[in-house]
C-alpha cells in the first residue's frame, strides 16, 4: 500500500512537472507588479511653466508565452522647479512679500504636483541570456496627464489664499495623453532580482481646467502640448506557476 502510493505520488508529480515550465527553462505566462522611479526634462509647453521633475510609478504586466503583454501604469508626478511662478503679484506688498493675518511677511512656496496613468500594451524581445524571459521591452499606449502649481503657505494663515482661492492661481491643467517606452526587463533565474531600465516619451494633449485664473483676470481656454522625456528605472516581482523540483525513486 506505501509503495503504491509513493508510485502515484510520484506520477502525479511528474505529470505536474510536464505540465509547467519554469523561468529559466522558456518563456512562459506570468504577471509582473512594480514601482519604480523616473527622472524627467520636460519640453514643448511644459518646459514653459516646469523644470526638472520626478516620477514614482506602479506597473502591472501580463506577459504572454509569445512575449507580447498589456498592462497599466500609474505614476505620481512631483518636483521643485516652478518657473511660472509670478500669479502672486498683485498679492504682494511693497517689500514683495504677502501679509498674513498677523500682519507679518509670510513664506510662500511654489512645486509641482500630478500623476500619468496610461494603458501599455507590446512585446518583450529575448536573446536566451539569462532566460527567455528577460530582454529588450517596447510599449506604448493612451494614458492620462495631470500637472498643477501646488502653493505652499507657511502656517496656511493667508485668507487671499485659502483652499479655494488658491484654485486660482494653481493652473490645473490636464488630457488625454500617447506614452512610449523602451528598456531592458531582467528576471532572475531564481525568482530573487528582477529589474528594468529604460527610456520614456510622453506626449499630452491638455488644457487649463480652472473657470478662472485670478491674476490673469480671465479663463485660459489655450491648448497646450506637454511633452516629457525621461529616464525610468525599478523593481518587479513575476507572479507565475513553479515548475516543482523533480525527484527520482529508485
Amino acid at each position: 500500500m506505501k509503495r503504491t502510493y509513493i508510485t502515484l505520488l510520484f506520477l502525479a508529480f511528474t505529470g505536474l512537472s510536464d505540465a509547467q515550465v519554469s523561468i529559466r527553462d522558456s518563456s512562459i505566462t506570468m504577471h509582473i507588479v512594480g514601482i519604480g522611479y523616473s527622472v524627467q526634462l520636460p519640453a514643448g509647453d511644459l518646459a514653459d511653466r516646469f523644470g526638472w521633475n520626478s516620477m514614482l510609478e506602479g506597473i502591472y504586466y501580463h506577459k504572454l508565452k509569445t512575449g507580447y503583454l498589456v498592462g497599466l501604469n500609474g505614476a505620481f508626478l512631483f518636483g521643485n522647479q516652478v518657473k511660472e511662478n509670478q500669479m502672486l503679484k498683485a498679492l504682494q506688498g511693497e517689500g514683495g512679500g504677502i501679509l498674513d493675518n498677523d500682519g507679518k511677511f509670510t513664506d510662500i512656496r511654489f512645486f509641482e504636483r500630478g500623476f500619468h496613468i496610461a494603458i501599455a500594451a507590446g512585446k518583450l524581445f529575448t536573446w536566451g541570456k539569462p532566460n527567455a524571459n528577460s530582454g529588450l521591452m517596447i510599449t506604448a499606449g493612451p494614458g492620462l496627464l495631470q500637472h498643477k502649481i501646488r502653493i505652499e503657505t507657511i502656517g496656511n494663515n493667508i485668507p487671499q489664499l485659502n483652499k479655494e482661492y488658491k484654485k486660482g492661481y494653481d493652473r490645473l491643467t490636464n488630457g488625454i495623453s500617447l506614452h512610449e517606452t523602451i528598456g531592458y526587463y531582467y528576471f532572475g533565474n531564481k525568482h530573487l532580482v528582477n529589474f528594468y531600465l529604460g527610456f520614456e516619451f510622453i506626449q499630452a494633449f491638455t488644457e487649463n481646467r480652472r473657470d478662472y485664473n485670478y491674476d490673469e483676470m480671465k479663463r485660459d481656454d489655450s491648448k497646450r502640448v506637454d511633452l516629457l522625456f525621461g529616464l525610468r528605472t525599478g523593481w518587479m516581482l513575476p507572479i507565475y506557476k513553479r515548475a516543482p523540483q523533480k525527484f527520482y525513486f529508485y
